[in-house]
């Protein structure tokens, strides 16, 4: 067993978990489905998004996040107004973007995200209420649990 393995196996306790065999059939499906090499590590997965999920209720929780917006880049001005958006409103939170041409008419741009859940959040309603912005989606997780999460497999 390698270094590395041996320090994650020190820091992972063993426990039992009951479940009906219809959940348990579920499981094994989603194990498979996803190629995890293990129950157990689908279920650290689980438990660990729905903990980063709980802690996102507080509005001041550390986050990180990306908020993809789709666009028609002709729409009069709005290249500009977004990115002049980003540049007045998320300063502080905004950490990357990336603009990506899906056709001659479609954009989508990913932009990253670090601060706190509450100002991610009103970012991304505000990003995608934008006149012309087709659709805009948040996805976020708590840094917290994001820091803390361990994985024996590889991404």
């Amino acid at each position: 067993m390698s270094y590395a393995m041996m320090f994650i196996m020190e820091r992972i306790r063993r426990i039992g978990v009951s479940m009906e065999p219809e959940l348990l059939e579920s499981l094994d499906e989603f194990v498979r489905a996803r190629n995890y090499p293990s129950r157990s590590e689908a279920i650290r997965d689980m438990v660990s998004d729905r903990l980063s999920q709980e802690r996102l209720r507080y509005p001041d929780e550390p986050a990180v996040g990306s908020i993809m917006i789709l666009y028609d880049h002709r729409a009069r001005g709005l290249s500009d107004k977004l990115t002049d958006f980003q540049h007045a409103s998320g300063q502080h939170l905004i950490i990357s973007a990336t603009h990506i041409h899906l056709d001659e008419d479609l954009c989508m741009e990913i932009i990253a995200c670090k601060g706190k859940a509450k100002e991610i959040k009103k970012l991304a309603d505000r990003l995608s209420a934008i006149k012309g912005v087709r659709h805009g989606e948040l996805s976020m997780r708590s840094l917290r649990e994001a820091s803390h999460a361990t994985h024996s497999h590889e991404h």
